[in-house]
């Protein structure tokens, strides 16, 4: 009864979201065979040399050219993607176990019989489908248009498409941890999206420069380990499993701390 109540609750943004970002993108790899057409693409190339090494490595432009759909979309169009879905999971992640408290129906979710327990897990299992299901959709609907207007390595691509997904649920585990403490979503959402544009800066930064490469292991966009992905066409196994084992905590750690709260 809870999860379909909470698939049923979620799946209006979730849907909504989804056209956004697949109607965005099917857009611009339409139009991206126009622009770059003749020498433009060259032209293009030729013009971002102007910028440092450092600015380019940091947006992949040194590894990945422009002059094609998928080489925009390994380098500013993976930008947007992380940001999206990053943002979606970390809303989603504050929003859905505090939201009871916030619209005052938590007395209803403890007259059910069940525990505290079930309600925290069955909710986490919930949001953490819409994330995974945003990211695979993302996925195929990118593929789709994309194999329309541009040549696809079909083994880059889909280590690239589903790499979000691995900052997407520590987003998201870490955002129900915090979110766990706290009584207001509205402050809540302001301190997840902080979250999540302070750790991207912090994985731009970190690219920079080898002086300040550190800042990239506390940045939960490395993760996503696009730039490995890219030049190597190999995704980090370390990486996926730091992943996992980050959410398996934080997710733990909220069932305690909710177990614990004194609900208002």
């Amino acid at each position: 009864m809870l999860v379909k109540r909470e698939l049923k609750v979620n799946l209006g943004n979730f849907i909504i979201l989804f056209l956004i970002v697949a109607g965005m993108f099917a857009l611009i790899f339409l139009l991206y065979p126009y622009i770059i057409e003749g020498n433009n693409g060259e032209m293009i190339d030729e013009m971002i040399k102007i910028f440092p090494e450092s600015v380019l490595k940091a947006f992949n432009m040194d590894i990945a050219s422009l002059d094609s759909a998928f080489g925009w979309l390994k380098s500013e169009g993976f930008v947007f993607i992380l940001l999206i879905t990053g943002c979606y999971s970390a809303i989603l992640g504050s929003n859905i176990i505090l939201k009871e408290e916030n619209d005052k129906t938590i007395e209803y979710l403890n007259s059910l019989p069940i525990s505290r327990s079930e309600i925290v897990i069955k909710k986490f299992l919930v949001g953490l489908f819409y994330v995974v299901m945003l990211v695979l959709l993302t996925a195929i609907s990118n593929y789709i248009f994309l194999a329309l207007t541009s040549d696809i390595k079909l083994s880059e691509y889909w280590l690239l498409a589903i790499s979000p997904l691995f900052s997407s649920i520590v987003l998201y585990a870490l955002s129900i941890l915090i979110a766990s403490f706290m009584h207001k979503s509205k402050k809540m959402m302001g301190i997840s999206l902080g979250i999540v544009f302070v750790s991207y800066f912090l994985n731009m930064f970190a690219g920079l420069s080898e002086k300040i490469e550190f800042f990239k292991y506390f940045s939960i966009f490395t993760l996503a380990d696009t730039r490995n992905i890219i030049a190597n066409n190999e995704m980090s196994i370390i990486y996926v499993f730091i992943a996992i084992v980050l959410t398996a905590i934080f997710a733990l750690a909220a069932l305690f701390v909710y177990n614990k709260k004194e609900l208002v």
